[in-house]
């Protein structure tokens, strides 16, 4: 590795892989270590940089780089929030590059979460951009999978079966395939991290395991985890040097973003809206959300929680049906105790989703 590059690792990944706990681990093991991270959640409210914000450091001031620019906290968090940062890597990712690449004497590694709709290819070809290429370079690219939710199959349907049905319904005619979406990012994946290892069985496992060999050579890695936790030397100082290679990688959406047309974002067939109420009834709220899961296609829901003579603010988070919640930290004397939920599915309706929410209110 060329010791004059800033080691980039780009984390990417399927609504509720799973990036964020396994970035939460790296800073929380990264101490002495001046760490810039970048986080493109997809949604109005970015909830998964106010967690990373909150993570709790063992760590002082120097332990992440900061980085005094528009757009980025002391701590050396970034949000890019208008949008997929593969779909708007001119307007939004290139100029906090440069920012710090021009800070560059001050980092010692930069993370990137992208969102969990973003394909890494476009993303890890900026790295070869004039300005960016001769101070970075792409440490890794690593794909978080979801365990169970790959078990399950779901995103191993026969590709020619899944275009007939796409074909067949007009208003999926340029619906992105959610299969696709992940063959794209394992194509890039120097890495893969299958998530929530302690919710697979020895068959489950296997599956997975198939499924990663056909879609990714032998020589890229496959790690096995749970709740994120990993070494830190499993995750840093792979050294792939992504960009190198990124223009040999073939991926289902390469036209979108390689004859500079204005591309039919995958985003623009997804619903996402922030939902904003008061305090509210724990149980009520739980019961509420899972039974919209159940009857709505809702891909994810996630947010925050602020619950009656409770000092914590309480993290839900629900993928597909499985819904979770716990206590992150406490509330501050000067913030709204507010509950904030980002909602994301196909087909929903933000009033219908509220009125039902609202319910639980107190």
């Amino acid at each position: 590795m060329n010791l004059n590059k800033i080691p980039t690792t780009v984390v990417t990944g399927f609504l509720g892989s799973g990036k964020t706990t396994l970035l939460s681990n790296v800073l929380k093991q990264a101490a002495g270590k001046r760490i810039a991270v970048i986080v493109n959640e997809f949604g109005e409210l970015d909830i998964d940089s106010e967690l990373l914000r909150s993570c709790p450091l063992d760590c002082d001031e120097e332990t992440a780089a900061s980085v005094a620019a528009d757009g980025a906290y002391d701590t050396g968090f970034y949000e890019l929030a208008n949008g997929c940062i593969c779909c708007t890597v001119e307007e939004e990712f290139l100029p906090v590059m440069e920012q710090l690449v021009a800070r560059r004497d001050d980092i010692d590694h930069i993370l990137i979460e992208t969102s969990g709709l973003a394909l890494p290819k476009p993303l890890v070809q900026a790295f070869n951009w004039p300005g960016i290429k001769e101070h970075c370079t792409v440490d890794a690219v690593i794909t978080v999978l979801d365990g169970p939710a790959v078990a399950a199959g779901r995103f191993a349907n026969d590709e020619d079966k899944v275009q007939a049905q796409r074909l067949a319904d007009e208003s999926l005619d340029h619906d992105p395939s959610l299969r696709e979406l992940l063959e794209d990012q394992l194509s890039a994946a120097d890495l893969v991290v299958v998530s929530k290892n302690d919710l697979l069985d020895n068959d489950q496992r296997g599956r997975v395991e198939s499924i990663v060999e056909q879609r990714v050579p032998a020589s890229v890695k496959t790690a096995y985890i749970s709740n994120g936790d990993t070494p830190l030397e499993v995750l840093i100082g792979i050294e792939a040097a992504a960009e190198e290679r990124i223009d040999l990688v073939h991926n289902h959406h390469d036209h979108h973003h390689d004859h500079g047309e204005e591309h039919d974002h995958a985003h623009d067939h997804f619903d996402s809206f922030v939902i904003r109420l008061g305090e509210v009834d724990a149980d009520k709220l739980q019961a509420t959300l899972q039974l919209l899961l159940s009857e709505h296609t809702i891909y994810r829901a996630k947010g925050f929680a602020a619950l009656p003579g409770k000092p914590m603010r309480q993290v839900i988070q629900a993928v597909g049906e499985r819904l979770d919640s716990w206590f992150d930290r406490l509330w501050t004397v000067d913030e709204a105790r507010i509950t904030q939920l980002v909602v994301i599915g196909k087909g929903i309706s933000k009033d219908q989703i509220e009125a039902a929410l609202k319910s639980a209110q107190v």
